[in-house]
């Protein structure tokens, strides 16, 4: 299995141990990692290898947010990044208490490439009749991510585990 870290983290696979397929055939990313996994899976299905499932777990989905929602978080970042990124773990975290997580140096462009993904449901599906199956992730209490969008998005394309009370981790307590 390989896995794509959430924006500023690693090491956090850990939390997310009850839905992975560990095995060597599945890619999985979390968050600004989902985008990271579908790029991998791409490269790797081009090359003629193996890829039987992506997983991505609370995919960053801000497609539907205007730019001006988008401008304010750059912004926010550039101001003041550490200040940001403890007010960002905390809505991942939001309801519940936080759980350790390790960070790493992040820059600009990884957040801009963040809010600016727009996912393609081409893409997708161009996939899926490849024969790779996709499972997505996702937390009905997630207050980083348009979950509702998401859901409405991935529900078309992928398997998609609605889970109601969950955080951005899809942690429930």
């Amino acid at each position: 299995m390989k896995f794509y870290s959430g924006f500023s983290l690693q090491n956090e696979v850990y939390l997310f141990e009850r839905y992975l397929r560990k095995n060597d055939y599945t890619v999985v990313g979390f968050s600004y990692g989902a985008i990271k996994a579908l790029q991998n899976v791409i490269e790797t299905l081009d090359k003629g290898e193996r890829v039987d499932t992506l997983q991505l777990l609370s995919p960053a989905f801000f497609q539907t947010k205007d730019k001006k929602f988008k401008r304010l978080q750059l912004l926010s970042y550039k101001k003041n990044q550490a200040q940001y990124m403890q007010q960002f773990l905390s809505g991942c975290f939001a309801p519940y208490e936080a759980k350790i997580v390790e960070s790493r140096e992040t820059i600009q462009e990884e957040l801009s490439e963040l809010l600016e993904y727009e996912w393609c449901s081409e893409t997708l599906l161009s996939l899926t009749k490849r024969g790779l199956k996709i499972e997505v992730y996702l937390g009905g209490a997630d207050a980083i991510i348009d979950v509702a969008s998401a859901r409405e998005f991935f529900l078309e394309l992928a398997t998609v585990t609605y889970i109601k009370n969950a955080n951005h981790f899809l942690q429930l307590n």
